[in-house]
C-alpha cells in the first residue's frame, strides 16, 4: 500500500502520530502479560514508539482498526473433529471448489470486514462459532535466479485433479496471518486454511485441559484430521508458518506415506526442524541463556493467573506493541496497517495459550523426517532479521532437502508473509507451478501462472 497518497487513512494516522510524538513524555504501564519474555527483551527491544502520548497512541489504534482490511477475507466455514474430539475451525476458499464457498459478511447483510477480523475466544470447551527481490539460494547453497525452474519428475500421478493447497499458521496467531496469500491465490484454486488447536476460532484444546502436555506431534495429528476430512482425495500442497511448518514436519513423521503418494510441494515459512534451545532471540549470549531458564517457569506462572494477566493486559499495550514489532518484522518500514494487524493477531492470543504451547518447542526435533519430503518441490523461505526462527535453521532444512527453493528476503522478520506479501505470492505460485507438473495435476489458474512467472 502507497504511503504517498494523501488519500491513505493508514499512513495518514501514522503522520498524525509521529508529529504528535515530540516533546510527549514517557507513559504507559508494562503489562504482565509480556512477562513471558520480559526477562529476555527488555535488553534488546527499542522503546521509540513509548514517547507518543497515550490518547494520540489510541486514537492511532482506532483509526488504524476502522480504516486496514486485513483479516477480513472468509471462505466456507466448518468444524472438524481433531483425534481428541478438539473442535477445529477450517474455512474452504478459492473458486475451484465445488459449489460457492466465498462468503463475503459485507456483501450478505452479515458484519463487516472489522467483524471479520478475529475475536477474543472462550477459555473453556464450547460451541464453536459456525457462522461466519533478493537472491534465490538453491539447495547447494548457489546463488541462482528467482523463478528458476528445478526439473521435478512426475511420482504417483493423479492426473487433472485440482491441487488444494492447506495453510497452516504459526504460535500465536490464526488462519487470518495468510490474509496477502490468501487474496492472491483464491481465484481459480482450492484453498484451505484452519485454526491450530486453542488459537483463533478452534476450540481450546481438550486434552491439554484434562491434563495432558501440549505437543508438536498432536498438531501434525490435527491436519491430518483436516486433511482427511475436507480434501481426501488428490495432491497437496502444504504451507507452514513457524508452528505451522513444525505441523507439516510432524506429519511427515508420523504419516510418510501421505507424502509418497500425494503430497505435491511443501512450504516450509520462517520455522526450524529443531534445536530450539540454540535460537538466542537476538540476544548477547548470557541474556539468551538466562532467558532460556527463566522462561518456561514465567510462562507457566503467566498462564496460571489469567484474569489477572487479561485484566492488565491493556495497560502494557505501549510495550507489547514494540516488542511485537521487534519480533515480528525486520525493517522499520512496513506498512502502519500491516503492523497494527500483526500487534491484534497475537494479542487475541490469550496468556493460558501462550504457556501451552511454549514448552512444545524445546522438544521439536524433526530432521530426520524431513526424509519424507526429498524430491517432492519445495520452498524453504525466511527473513534474514528473523529473531525466532533464523535464516541458519532454513539453510540446515535446505540442505536436507536437494533441490529445493531456500529463499533469504533481506531485511525481513519472522511475519515474512505480512511484511513482504507480493516476494512470498510470487514464490508460492512459482511453487504451486512446479507442484502441478511433479503431479500432473489439473492446469493452474492463469492468474497464478502469471504470479509465478520469473521476474525481469
Amino acid at each position: 500500500m502507497s504511503e504517498e497518497s494523501g488519500a491513505n487513512p493508514i499512513a495518514a494516522v501514522a503522520r498524525a502520530a509521529e508529529s504528535a510524538s515530540a516533546g510527549v513524555s514517557r507513559a504507559g504501564l508494562i503489562g504482565i502479560s509480556v512477562g513471558v519474555v520480559a526477562a529476555g527483551a527488555a535488553a534488546g527491544v527499542a522503546i521509540e514508539r513509548l514517547t507518543m502520548g497515550r490518547a494520540m497512541r489510541r486514537r492511532a489504534r482506532e483509526e488504524l482498526d476502522a480504516s486496514a482490511p486485513y483479516g477480513s477475507l472468509r471462505g466456507r466455514p466448518r468444524t472438524v473433529p481433531a483425534p481428541d474430539g478438539t473442535e477445529l475451525y477450517v474455512e474452504l476458499d478459492g473458486t475451484d471448489w465445488p459449489g460457492p464457498v466465498q462468503v463475503h459478511p459485507e456483501e450478505n447483510g452479515g458484519p463487516g470486514p472489522r467483524r471479520g477480523w478475529f475475536v477474543r475466544r472462550r477459555q473453556e470447551p464450547g460451541p464453536v462459532d459456525r457462522s461466519a527481490l533478493p537472491g534465490v539460494l538453491g539447495g547447494s547453497g548457489a546463488l541462482v535466479r528467482a523463478g528458476s525452474r528445478l526439473g521435478f519428475g512426475m511420482a504417483a500421478a493423479t492426473a487433472d485433479q485440482p491441487l488444494t493447497v492447506v495453510f497452516c499458521h504459526g504460535y500465536c496467531l490464526n488462519q487470518d496471518s495468510w490474509h496477502f496469500q490468501r487474496a492472491a491465490l483464491r481465484e481459480g484454486m482450492r484453498l484451505v486454511f484452519w485454526d491450530q488447536r486453542s488459537h483463533g476460532r478452534s476450540e481450546r484444546s481438550r486434552s491439554y485441559l484434562a491434563g495432558e502436555p501440549a505437543s508438536i506431534d498432536q498438531l501434525g495429528a490435527d491436519l491430518k484430521a483436516v486433511i482427511d476430512a475436507v480434501a481426501p482425495q488428490g495432491p497437496l500442497v502444504l504451507v507452514g508458518h513457524s508452528m505451522g511448518g513444525m505441523t507439516v514436519m510432524a506429519l511427515a513423521d508420523q504419516h510418510p506415506e501421505l507424502f509418497r503418494e500425494r503430497v505435491a510441494g511443501v512450504a516450509l515459512i520462517g520455522t526450524l526442524a529443531g534445536d530450539w534451545d540454540t535460537v538466542t532471540l537476538g540476544l548477547p549470549v548470557v541474556g539468551a541463556r538466562l532467558f532460556k531458564r527463566v522462561a518456561p517457569g514465567v510462562v507457566k506462572l503467566l498462564g496460571r493467573q489469567v484474569e489477572l494477566v487479561e485484566a492488565t493486559r491493556r495497560f502494557g499495550a505501549d510495550f507489547a506493541a514494540v516488542f511485537y514489532r521487534r519480533f515480528s518484522f525486520g525493517s522499520k518500514d512496513v506498512d502502519p496497517g500491516v503492523a497494527r494487524f500483526a500487534e491484534q493477531l497475537l494479542d487475541a492470543t490469550p496468556i493460558d495459550v501462550v504457556a501451552e504451547f511454549y514448552p512444545a518447542f524445546g522438544a521439536h526435533e524433526k530432521r530426520a523426517a524431513l526424509a519424507a519430503l526429498r524430491g517432492i518441490p519445495a520452498l524453504v523461505l525466511a527473513g534474514t532479521r528473523d529473531l525466532l526462527t533464523p535464516p541458519q535453521h532454513s539453510e540446515v532444512m535446505a540442505r536436507e532437502l536437494p533441490g529445493a527453493e531456500l529463499l533469504l528476503v533481506e531485511n525481513a522478520g519472522h511475519l515474512v508473509m505480512l511484511e513482504r506479501p507480493e516476494l512470498v505470492d510470487e514464490r508460492l505460485a512459482a511453487l504451486l507451478r512446479r507442484a502441478a507438473e511433479y503431479r500432473g495435476a489439473a492446469p493452474l489458474p492463469a492468474g497464478v501462472l502469471e504470479l509465478a512467472q520469473p521476474p525481469d
